[in-house]
């Protein structure tokens, strides 16, 4: 998230006296709305009812469910408050197997060649760039192609493997998938964006005591819900998938974005007037709020001097940034090259891990009463096949084909017959606090009409 982009919502947030906004179509409460306390508290004791209702589910022969993030950020820009050590430390404690890079094109440094690359005390890093509206995985340095044509660009970084996909969705929703491997299908930053109404709620409890202290008690009690407030249907990423893959395999990930930049600061100017930002602006980026606006600022700025930090809120470490989305890849060990061809096989499913650990959710094709496809295969149709999804929880299972409702089950299990050839995938959704939230989006099984693709 950039400082500038940061700063614009900071000043609609403070021109802006209405706590919380109406939920948008579709969501029966706003991001607003969810942050309230009692909210936050009843959609804590469903997460846990979820996640001690867990079984096991039986894996894939053969395969392994790994925990991956992908577009994440450090060391890399000035609005990138994290390190690797800081994100490497935040991994271990979040299960993260995986971390692919994503760090900003900042010539004359080389992305691929001054990153990290390999496993580091048990979390493998795998470096990358987000560029040119692209996440890049290439497996060698493509410095000399970055300022160069999109289309050359795309050749260098997929040569012996790399991998490439199209990122931020809602910026380019009609870009041509031909020269890429795939997409991404959620964006934790596009939600951010969409959150007016949310980020005026924070920025206005930041300036009175007593929302202040209640905000920071909700913070350490319900972390994981707080951040995940924002969270809402990728429908617009789900939609051009949806029309791109009949005609192409495209792997969806997940955007987590990741920056570590989202602690919330306040720092005194005066006994009237303080400053409203985060850990990576500069004062001369941060918002002037008066008392005029807010009293309760004469309250907090008593007895500190200017400069002085009055209140530090830290929204997303990386661990907790972890578990808001990650990609789970399905692969026979965590090394580059595995996980790699797991991507590149579509062999994967986007989760809101802080929901409940989907680890071992399964998508398969059954003909002839045995598994013959799993996520990111290309099989031929045949007459009498049916689509299986079994979840390690009981939720909401829908099959989709064509961005349409196919099946439907609630339980741990969904069974369905396949009548034509088509692109099915399973979503599954959790009811938390009274609202159906979606939880797991797995990668397509693509039935063919005739031969299978290689």
């Amino acid at each position: 998230m950039h400082a500038t982009q940061r700063l614009h919502w900071i000043t609609i947030a403070i021109v802006t006296t209405v706590a919380c906004g109406a939920a948008p179509p579709g969501l029966k409460r706003s991001p607003a709305e969810r942050m309230a306390t009692e909210r936050l508290k009843a959609t804590h004791d469903d997460v846990l009812a979820v996640r001690a209702s867990r079984k096991p589910v039986e894996p894939s022969p053969g395969l392994v469910d790994y925990r991956a993030i992908f577009h994440a950020h450090a060391e890399d820009s000035a609005h990138t408050g994290g390190t690797r050590p800081e994100m490497l430390a935040e991994a271990k404690l979040a299960g993260v197997a995986a971390i692919f890079l994503s760090d900003h094109h900042r010539p004359p440094r080389d992305f691929f060649l001054d990153s990290w690359r390999g496993p580091r005390d048990g979390v493998l890093f795998v470096p990358g760039s987000e560029a040119r509206g692209f996440l890049l995985c290439p497996t060698r340095s493509v410095l000399d192609k970055m300022d160069g044509s999109p289309a050359a660009l795309l050749e260098a970084v997929r040569l012996d493997g790399g991998l490439a996909f199209l990122s931020h969705i809602e910026e380019r929703p009609d870009h041509d998938m031909a020269d890429l491997d795939g997409m991404e299908i959620y964006n934790r930053h596009a939600d951010a964006k969409k959150d007016l109404a949310g980020v005026a709620w924070l920025i206005l409890r930041l300036t009175d005591p007593a929302a202040l202290r209640g905000f920071q008690d909700d913070l350490s009690r319900y972390p994981d819900e707080l951040l995940g407030a924002q969270v809402t249907y990728p429908d617009d990423y789900l939609a051009k998938w949806d029309r791109e893959t009949p005609a192409k395999r495209l792997t969806g990930v997940a955007a987590n974005d990741c920056h570590h930049n989202q602690v919330l600061i306040v720092k005194m100017v005066d006994p009237e007037t303080v400053l409203v930002g985060t850990n990576v602006d500069r004062d001369d980026q941060m918002h002037r709020v008066s008392a005029k606006l807010r009293p309760g600022i004469r309250e907090m700025t008593r007895g500190h001097a200017a400069g002085d930090v009055l209140a530090r809120v830290d929204l997303d470490p990386y661990h907790r940034s972890f578990a808001n989305v990650s990609t789970h890849l399905l692969a026979p060990d965590a090394t580059e090259p595995a996980l790699r061809e797991a991507l590149r096989r579509g062999r994967a499913y986007v989760a809101h891990d802080w929901m409940c650990d989907p680890t071992g959710f399964r998508l398969d094709l059954i003909a002839g009463g045995k598994p013959v496809a799993t996520m990111g295969d290309e099989i031929p149709y045949e007459p009498g096949a049916r689509i299986e999804a079994r979840s390690p929880v009981p939720c909401k299972l829908r099959l989709m084909e064509g961005g349409r409702i196919v099946a439907e089950a609630t339980g741990d299990r969904l069974e369905a017959g396949i009548e034509a050839p088509g692109v099915y995938r399973v979503e599954g959704w959790l009811t938390l606090d009274g609202e159906d939230r979606g939880w797991v989006y797995t990668n397509p099984i693509y039935v063919r009409g005739a031969s299978a693709q290689p």
